[in-house]
């Protein structure tokens, strides 16, 4: 059921809402949750509303610019996004992406991260690194980082450092290891919190993993038999149930 042009966003959530829909707030002036923060991210002060994926802030409320499923969460404030599934990837703000340098452009190097322009990350945007002291980057080699800068106005600018100027796992990637290409929405479920696709495998093989929001996986096992049998699973769990899964599973561990 498509949402209803001026319907309260409570009402609608769960439902299907499609770009052009605006979404009205309760009229509470006194109340400071219903207050916006900029951007969506985290750093909003406690209590207020937030605007995530797929919506826009205007006069009247929120304004639906993606088709999907709007969702709604009540912890910090709340939030409301929309769950779309998407083939092409929107570079957004604070999101950890997988990019393949491409060039090296004096200063700056230029990475594809599967969206419509590619990406500028800074040799200084490394932990560690100066003016004498620059990363090894070369073209071909994976950067695992987050946008500083992500708009429609702007060149998306990646960094591999965090505010306190720590890598927390990003730079640059192993050369041994797979690499392969997901849905937006399955890289969505193996990054929930206590995601059981990712339990099951760990109970399989030891292996490695890196999941960028930008839908790209990279998985490193012991052997290039396990690696590969495991970038299978994670390919196929999206058209899969449960317990299809967990059939798949008990076969390769009796094995």
């Amino acid at each position: 059921m498509a949402a209803v042009r001026g319907a309260l966003a409570e009402s609608l959530v769960g439902q299907v809402v499609l770009p052009g829909d605006l979404l009205l707030l309760p009229a509470h002036p006194d109340d400071d949750r219903l207050r916006l923060a900029p951007g969506g991210g985290s750093s909003a002060p406690w209590g207020r509303l937030l605007c995530g994926p797929g919506l826009r802030r205007c006069a009247g409320g929120l304004l639906v610019t993606k088709c999907g499923l709007l969702r709604h969460r009540r912890a910090g404030g709340g939030a409301y996004w929309v769950d779309s599934q998407q083939k092409r990837y929107v570079p957004v703000k604070g999101d950890h992406v997988i990019g393949i340098v491409t060039a090296k452009a004096g200063d700056v190097f230029k990475l594809d991260v599967g969206g419509s322009e590619q990406a500028s990350l800074s040799y200084l945007a490394f932990e560690g690194a100066t003016k004498k002291n620059r990363p090894n980057v070369q073209v071909g080699d994976l950067i695992y980082g987050q946008f500083l800068v992500a708009n429609k106005d702007m060149e998306p600018e990646m960094v591999c450092i965090d505010s306190s100027g720590r890598s927390s796992g990003m730079g640059i990637i192993g050369q041994d290891g797979f690499l392969f290409k997901v849905s937006l929405g399955l890289i969505r479920k193996l990054l929930a919190p206590k995601c059981e696709i990712i339990q099951e495998l760990s109970q399989l093989y030891p292996f490695e993993l890196v999941l960028g929001m930008n839908g790209r996986i990279w998985v490193k096992a012991k052997t290039v038999q396990q690696t590969l049998i495991i970038v299978n699973i994670l390919e196929a769990c999206e058209y899969m149930t449960a317990e299809q899964r967990k059939q798949a599973l008990a076969k390769l561990s009796g094995n």
